[in-house]
């Protein structure tokens, strides 16, 4: 079997490849050590950061003035 044969998905076996999957994923986060947890934290937080400092605002900004123009336009 090469490679590519061991990750090919069967139409047949779906839960299989999936519980495969999910094997090998568990098996990775059991042999992470707690510097590379640390590592995956702080990467996450430093590129959270400035998407939620963009994104957030800009939403808020697109939807309050639709929102106040409507409760004006009740009252």
């Amino acid at each position: 079997m090469t490679n590519h044969e061991q990750f090919a998905p069967c139409p047949a076996s779906a839960e299989q490849f999936c519980r495969f999957w999910a094997a090998h994923v568990d098996d990775l986060e059991r042999h992470l050590s707690a510097n590379t947890w640390a590592l995956a934290a702080v990467t996450f937080v430093l590129m959270a950061y400035p998407i939620a400092r963009i994104v957030i605002p800009a939403a808020l900004h697109l939807a309050v003035p639709g929102a106040v123009r409507t409760v004006l336009t009740l009252i």
